[in-house]
């Protein structure tokens, strides 16, 4: 598999393909400064491009769902092709997760990384307008992964890009991920209904299984006798950020496990997270070396705008008009302790 490198002083290495922007190796050190790969993924392009797990691929045109494959803007309706029950999932059938992105590597002092756009034409998977989308990986020194997103287009059109890593700090291949230790900046989540399409509802985590502002094992409360949970199948629910204003990186989750000492801090600019449990992680082919992932094998931070947002006008706009700009940052930052 031809795969890009983006290594730094540290250690640690990241490897991508241009299928799909997919992130395909995340070398980290642990506390002792052992590396080891913390994304699942696999060995060979033809995988990827069966996969349906999403992993490490970039998502667009509208991450998440969209209820019912349909959405208003300007007194227009949009109806776009469905793969996921009666909705659309991370942007359909054939998202940017199925694209080739035309990639640029570079090189400054103190980091490396690599430039991927692409041109999604006026129609595609039934979204309107030209969308030219650019995000760049920079891998730095000081072991922290910036993704940088920016779209422009030349008609009214939703935007919601977003990365779908997923992470087991100890190691891809080391069981699951019930004993990280989760917290997140958020005191609201979106409860969904049965095809996991946000009610509308901004919920109060206070005296519920989402409550992750204090620190808590992912599997403290995950088989909980909880509506939501058993919706999900565990966490596949958008978190609303303790956002104190609306432009620069916060932080918004911080992820430690106990027997490497890895720990993922995740900081954005955007308005919402997905939790995403790794319920279905054992449900495809094995992954690289063989390895059969089990369920709850990894966990995603998908940073974005919240899921079915052009259905909803009290969330945050996903609308982007000729002659804006659509920026978004994602920093994962990993340390030890």
């Amino acid at each position: 598999m031809d795969a890009l490198a983006l290594k730094n002083t540290s250690g640690m290495e990241v490897r991508f393909i241009a299928r799909g922007g997919a992130i395909v190796s995340l070398l980290v050190p642990d506390r002792s400064g052992k590396l080891a790969d913390v994304t699942p993924g696999y060995d060979t392009l033809a995988e990827y491009e069966r996969d349906t797990r999403y992993f490490g691929a970039l998502i667009g045109r509208f991450a998440n769902r969209m209820a019912n494959g349909r959405f208003t803007l300007d007194r227009a309706e949009y109806v776009l092709p469905l793969n996921d029950g009666r909705n659309q999932l991370h942007g359909g059938p054939c998202g940017f997760d199925k694209v080739e992105w035309r990639v640029a590597p570079f090189r400054n002092p103190g980091c490396a990384g690599a430039v991927l756009c692409h041109r999604s034409p006026a129609g595609d998977q039934g979204y309107p307008g030209t969308l030219h989308a650019r995000v760049t990986y920079t891998l730095t020194d000081d072991n922290a992964l910036t993704i940088d997103y920016s779209a422009i287009t030349d008609q009214p059109t939703v935007v919601n890009l977003t990365q779908h890593l997923y992470f087991n700090l100890a190691g891809h291949d080391a069981g699951d991920i019930l004993d990280h230790e989760l917290t997140l900046a958020a005191s609201r989540y979106t409860p969904v209904d049965a095809t996991l399409i946000p009610t509308g509802e901004l919920r109060d985590v206070r005296r519920s299984p989402f409550d992750f502002t204090a620190p808590h094992r992912i599997g403290a409360r995950i088989h909980d006798d909880d509506e939501q949970l058993r919706i999900g199948g565990g966490y596949d629910h958008n978190f609303v950020l303790d956002r104190a204003d609306g432009a620069e990186p916060m932080l918004a989750a911080r992820v430690v496990e106990p027997r490497s000492g890895r720990v993922l801090e995740v900081f954005t600019s955007e308005p919402g997270l997905q939790l995403y449990s790794g319920n279905g992680t054992h449900l495809g082919p094995p992954g690289k070396g063989g390895h059969a992932y089990v369920q709850h094998g990894a966990l995603a931070l998908e940073t974005q705008h919240f899921p079915d947002s052009p259905n909803h006008p009290h969330f945050p706009s996903t609308v982007l008009r000729p002659g804006q700009e659509y920026q978004s940052r994602t920093v994962y930052r990993f340390s030890v302790v």
